[in-house]
């Protein structure tokens, strides 16, 4: 059974918004119930330097309010990591991208809760600070946060993959910059 990064009860939860709607993102969207197929999905942390900061693109669907982490499906053939870039590129318009590290998986619900989401993340360079997405009919562009002032965001799992990870992620953007 797939559980969030925080295993057992999720520090991170909040109410976030999706589309105008209020929804509790609770333990239940980490618990995978019987007879729920799976689907893979692949995304990234892109980050930049500014300075002595690392900064973190996050994207929004463009009628929404939150941040996520940009990522989706994977299609039939592709790699994880191609169809991490694409989907990076999809909804920030990021890429000049620099594979650093892969920084593991996450499992929840998606968000129709009718499959199981397995998705694969990547931490990514760039020196690009903005981009246009190309599937600009639902995301609405890039926007860069410190690493160590992140907004909320809408997935709990995805904030738990960046707290957890802020050392490692850090040190391979400096050492790598």
């Amino acid at each position: 059974m797939g559980s969030c990064l925080h295993a057992g009860s999720c520090p991170c939860l909040g109410l976030p918004s999706f589309r105008g709607h209020k929804t509790l993102i609770d333990n239940t969207w980490y618990q995978r119930p019987p007879g729920v197929p799976q689907h893979i999905a692949a995304g990234g942390v892109v980050a930049r330097r500014a300075g002595a900061q690392v900064l973190i693109a996050l994207a929004r669907e463009k009628h929404g309010a939150d941040y996520v982490l940009p990522k989706g499906h994977v299609e039939d053939g592709e790699q994880l990591e191609a169809a991490a870039r694409r989907e990076i590129m999809e909804e920030t318009g990021l890429q000049d991208l620099q594979l650093l590290e892969s920084l593991g998986s996450a499992e929840r619900l998606d968000f129709s809760r009718k499959a199981w989401k397995i998705t694969h993340y990547f931490l990514y360079l760039t020196a690009e600070t903005d981009g246009v997405p190309t599937d600009a009919a639902h995301h609405s562009g890039v926007w860069w946060f410190a690493l160590h002032a992140l907004p909320q965001l809408f997935w709990p799992e995805q904030q738990a993959l960046l707290a957890d990870n802020i050392a490692r992620i850090e040190a391979a953007v400096l050492r790598a910059a």
